[in-house]
């Protein structure tokens, strides 16, 4: 009897998707079946996540220890707050772990940011913003961050061109927003769109940071230019 309830279940699930998917278009339908075989994806309704970029964010941190308890993160671009919920976890800044210094998390979206237990989110604001650098600097203790974290990207235009020269716009903005709130010694985390002004970008890091590396984590999907630059030792 079971068998044959769970058969009848998968078939109706199979025809509504089917259904669903008819009334997508081609490019609708291939983003929708992408994410149903995603493992990432599952795993970030399994674990509640916002969205499976935590995944890369996690890696990163277990591979080079981004985060320590009691460390002062501002999530750029932190929409829908994915990063955040890492970051929240890892600097102890709900103070679940009592033992340890709890930390403070910042996150600042052009987006409204659905509320988080540990965090201060600085929805509507724009991240090239000099006013939202000196609320930044009002919020964090001490004016100074440990880390800054960026998952940010333009909306894609289409042209790869294009698209990459604004991403790199970004971070280059982002390492102007270091130089005002990064403590010495700090780190900055932000993604890139692989292309021609990649290198522009290492070289302008690799002058104010003591490392500076290119990592591609695993839940990055292969087929994307998306990389990210893990620069530290701030010298500020």
């Amino acid at each position: 009897m079971w068998t044959l309830c769970l058969q009848k279940r998968c078939f109706h699930s199979s025809v509504s998707l089917m259904k669903t998917l008819k009334k997508k278009s081609p490019a609708e339908q291939r983003w929708l079946l992408r994410q149903l075989k995603d493992p990432y994806v599952k795993a970030s309704h399994k674990q509640n996540f916002r969205c499976r970029s935590a995944f890369k964010l996690l890696e990163i941190d277990d591979k080079f220890g981004l985060f320590q308890a009691g460390y002062s993160v501002v999530d750029c671009g932190a929409a829908p707050g994915a990063w955040s919920q890492v970051a929240v976890q890892r600097v102890n800044s709900t103070g679940t772990d009592p033992d340890s210094p709890r930390g403070t998390l910042i996150g600042i979206d052009l987006l409204n940011i659905p509320p988080l237990d540990g965090a201060h989110f600085l929805s509507n604001h724009d991240v090239m913003d000099p006013a939202t650098h000196a609320k930044l600097q009002e919020l964090l203790p001490g004016g100074q961050a440990h880390v800054i974290l960026s998952d940010m990207a333009p909306n894609a235009s289409g042209f790869r061109d294009m698209d990459h020269e604004r991403i790199i716009t970004m971070c280059f903005s982002l390492i102007d927003l270091a130089g005002k709130i990064l403590q010495p010694r700090g780190s900055l985390l932000c993604k890139y769109w692989d292309g021609i002004l990649t290198h522009q970008l290492q070289e302008k890091l690799s002058r104010l940071f003591g490392s500076v590396r290119s990592l591609k984590p695993d839940a990055s999907r292969k087929d994307s230019a998306e990389r990210f630059f893990l620069a530290r030792m701030h010298k500020k």
